[in-house]
């Protein structure tokens, strides 16, 4: 049986179907093509976004994005998963044009409540007061209208989410009180006054969740200078490492 899988694996079919299985439902390669997640995620960063972080996506021939079965399941998925949770890195298709991928942060999940004053972020997690008390640190706890508040909830453990003093935008100032429907996701990019996100065009269904980035493979900048120090890291290393989050890097 082993002989059998060995030659099998090392003909042209074998091979084809198993790099078509990797990319179709468990790594797909992914470049960053905008500076809406700097400085967590650069211009030129190269990486494997894991497709099975959430369930299982409906396979697409890359680049053609035809998608190659039927949604059985209604939710853009053959096997159903659970959905990004607050804080995560998501891959998603942009709901306006579904065959065009954005990488964001997910700042709130169904029953959530969100909003934006003078470029702060306030979350109320639909849980309910309890919770905020039990998984946020006191001091970015708030009181507002008779109900407790997260301000900025994912800047003390994401240091590259930054905003741009330079930029005053009224939308990315100031965003109305939203609450996001269930089953959905609303995403925001680091880079918070220079990201085209869910402030702008709306929530994220679970029919359009990808996955989650992995690791760099590869990484260079707009000179074609390569950033040695990224190549191999995972997303949770350049997230947490210090040194990894450049704060030389331009936020236009």
């Amino acid at each position: 049986m082993l002989k059998k899988l060995h030659r099998f694996s090392n003909s042209w079919t074998g091979t084809i179907i198993i790099v078509a299985f990797i990319i179709f439902f468990v790594a797909q390669a992914f470049v960053i093509p905008s500076g809406s997640m700097k400085r967590t995620l650069l211009i030129g960063d190269h990486l494997f976004v894991k497709k099975f972080a959430y369930g299982i996506p409906l396979p697409h021939i890359p680049f053609l994005e035809i998608q190659l079965l039927p949604d059985f399941n209604g939710n853009g998925h053959l096997i159903t998963g659970k959905g990004p949770k607050r804080g995560d890195i998501v891959v998603f298709r942009y709901p306006p044009k579904p065959k065009t991928h954005f990488v964001k942060r997910c700042v709130a999940v169904g029953g959530d409540t969100v909003e934006v004053i003078n470029k702060v972020l306030y979350l109320r997690p639909h849980e309910g007061d309890a919770y905020v008390m039990s998984h946020y640190p006191k001091e970015v706890i708030v009181k507002r209208e008779g109900q407790l508040w997260v301000k900025n909830p994912y800047r003390l453990k994401h240091k590259g989410i930054q905003n741009d003093p330079n930029v005053t935008y009224p939308l990315l100032v100031n965003f109305p009180q939203t609450t996001v429907p269930k089953g959905e996701y609303f995403m925001m990019g680091d880079n918070r006054d220079h990201s085209n996100d869910s402030r702008f065009w709306g929530t994220v269904p679970y029919k359009d969740i990808e996955g989650t980035p992995w690791f760099v493979y590869f990484s260079w900048d707009q000179d074609y200078k390569i950033r040695w120090k990224r190549i191999g890291k995972s997303v949770d290393t350049l997230e947490n490492d210090p040194n990894m989050i450049d704060m030389s890097v331009p936020l236009e």
